[in-house]
């Protein structure tokens, strides 16, 4: 395979059949462009061309690489580099002309270069048709009438690769584009009919079976007022992904065509990643990530795995869902992390996870989450949330661990729940421990994510899938959302940016009502509020707020140098008086005393405790 006269050979192979037409438009230029000459000398002239002009063409076609060129992709470039080819192989002819017949004559070099061009590319058109089995020419008949919302690159590129598909069952009939420049252009074929405000007069008047949306890059209020007018029209809707979501999704256009979900109403402007600060925080380092099998916990693990770290450590208590995810990076990327089953409120098990691997950087993701149940039960919230999160930093300090990073919540602000307490707590013994150490803590707030396990969402999908009701707390109910990956990806930012302690909170954009998110989902099922499910309002649950906050009062934000991520200015922590602190809440823990322990955990978290007479204390000293 790599002898240089067998690749010739393969390449003369290829090249055969434009060759074959290249002599055969010598001769039709010579009889086109010289009728009376070539009558009386045809033998004459084209046995002095042929062999020249066979040389030239094997030599163009060769550099131009025009034997690597697949029919079934040929475009634009192609399309330039054939009209190259011929540009040559006519300014050859009309050289073989001037010095070795001498007859002067323009026109058949000229109208050997275009008929060398028409059936090059002919040629190369015609099997790109028959490869695809796309037929343009074909009614749309017992096929899937279909109308595509933006008439954009990522329209285009639509309706492009539905072209490709043998015996596609999809016709499009048209796009629609709010961009006034569009209107009534054609584009492969097919007309842009209107504005995204015509598209239920569209589908009744045009018998539209199916709407694609095809505008990755609208925001989320873009996407609710197109799908609010498409859902009018009763007929099915699709739609792309995101951009981030073409860009890593799936190869196949077709995979990739998928029902609206409420991400995509909720879509937010794109992230740019900054590659020196992602490669700077993961790259050949041994990163631990507690918390491995969760929803962040887990994203974190897809998204190190690509930033090439010399290992990967996953630690959870959970092992089904450690196993998923280990066996997701391994068929999907090659990568083979190591999973340690243990629970980091274990002194012995985390000391042996940090002695065996030797991680330098410190994911904490590992948390008790539901507000409700661990308001039910805070001692185990306490153990896990904030004696598990003591027990990592002292490990990773103990190791030295390079970089630490906490992950946070916005219920940790002013907290009236459990949860929330746990995490404000988890903050203070991340600052009390950033100036004691070598090793660079921060801690990263953000709202809620979407998809969560157990989370909001997927719990309201559940009620609407048997039947409903949904059931909301309260009417006026806000939280902030972003998805799992965009979350992920700020808080590696935030992590590599953090030295002494920062706490950094990510940009959630605005509350969004619950009540609206609600609504939004019965009306993706293709069902109406209040008539084929109903909403019930059942009051807040113990421990929940109306709305969230994510800062307090005292903390003043400043900007990083990442647009979506800032960072809160705290007041300092003691370490001697949280730990004094902490020892009579482990103390309250251990005799069992649910009620004081909550109570204790509750004063801690708000600051009822003197932390700033001890700080001051040991200022004066």
């Amino acid at each position: 395979m790599s002898n240089p006269l067998f690749r010739f050979g393969r390449a003369f192979f290829r090249i055969l059949p434009d060759l074959v037409w290249i002599q055969f438009s010598l001769a039709a230029a010579l009889y086109i462009g010289m009728f009376e000459q070539w009558v009386l000398n045809a033998g004459q002239y084209f046995s002095i061309l042929a062999g020249p002009m066979l040389a030239i063409s094997v030599a163009t076609l060769l550099w131009r690489g025009i034997h690597r060129i697949d029919p079934r992709y040929v475009g634009l470039y192609d399309q330039l580099n054939l009209s190259l080819v011929s540009v040559v192989l006519a300014l050859g002819l009309g050289c073989l002309d001037h010095f070795q017949i001498g007859l002067q004559n323009v026109s058949f070099p000229l109208i050997f270069g275009f008929l060398c061009l028409v059936g090059m590319t002919g040629s190369r058109v015609v099997t790109r048709l028959v490869s695809w089995g796309n037929r343009p020419w074909a009614k749309p008949s017992n096929r899937i009438r279909t109308l595509i919302v933006g008439a954009g690159d990522a329209g285009e590129f639509v309706l492009r690769e539905l072209g490709r598909v043998r015996n596609e069952h999809r016709a499009v009939i048209g796009f629609v584009d709010d961009d006034p420049l569009k209107s009534s252009l054609i584009i492969q074929g097919v007309r842009v009919l209107g504005k995204t405000a015509d598209v239920p007069h569209l589908v009744k008047n045009l018998n539209i079976d199916e709407i694609i949306l095809c505008i990755p890059s609208a925001d989320g209020a873009t996407m609710r007022r197109i799908n609010d007018l498409c859902m009018r029209t009763n007929v099915r809707v699709r739609t792309l992904p995101s951009v981030s979501g073409l860009l890593y999704g799936a190869a196949n256009l077709r995979q990739q065509l998928r029902k609206v979900d409420l991400e995509d109403l909720l879509r937010r402007p794109a992230t740019e990643p900054d590659p020196d600060l992602l490669s700077k925080i993961t790259a050949g380092e041994s990163v631990l990530i507690t918390g491995g099998g969760g929803s962040i916990g887990s994203e974190l693990a897809r998204q190190v795995s690509a930033l090439e770290p010399a290992r990967l450590i996953l630690l959870g208590k959970g092992e089904n869902s450690l196993y998923e995810i280990e066996q997701e990076l391994i068929q999907t990327t090659d990568f083979i992390p190591n999973c340690v089953v243990a629970d980091v409120r274990d002194a012995d098990a985390m000391e042996y996870t940090f002695v065996k691997h030797k991680p330098s950087v410190v994911f904490h993701a590992a948390a008790h989450k539901h507000v409700p149940l661990m308001q039910s039960n805070p001692i185990e919230a306490i153990r896990n949330n904030v004696f598990g999160t003591l027990c990592a930093v002292e490990t990773a300090v103990r190791h030295r661990a390079h970089r630490f990073v906490l992950i946070s919540t916005d219920k940790a602000v002013k907290p009236t729940s459990v949860m929330g307490a746990t995490k404000r707590v988890a903050e203070m013994v991340v600052g009390a421990y950033a100036p004691r150490s070598t090793t660079n803590f921060s801690v990263v707030r953000f709202g809620n994510v979407l998809g969560s396990r157990g989370s909001l969402i997927p719990l309201m999908k559940n009620q609407i899938m048997r039947g409903g009701p949904v059931r909301i707390t309260h009417p006026d109910m806000t939280r902030y959302f972003m998805t799992i990956p965009e979350a992920v990806q700020l808080i590696l930012q935030a992590g590599a940016i953090g030295e002494n302690g920062e706490l950094f909170i990510l940009d959630m954009g605005d509350p969004v009502k619950i009540l609206d998110l609600a609504y939004d989902l019965i009306r993706l099922h293709g069902l109406v509020p209040h008539e084929d499910i109903d909403v019930k309002f059942i009051g807040p649950r113990p421990g929940e707020k109306l709305y969230e906050e994510l800062t307090y009062d005292k903390e003043s934000l400043i900007p990083t140098d990442q647009p979506k991520i800032r960072m809160a200015l705290t007041s300092p922590i003691d370490f001697d008086w949280l730990m004094m602190e902490l020892d009579a809440l482990k103390t309250l823990c251990n005799a069992g005393e649910q009620d004081r322990a909550h109570q204790y955990l509750m004063e801690l978290a708000w600051g009822k405790h003197d932390n700033q007479a001890a700080w001051d204390k040991r200022q004066a000293a």
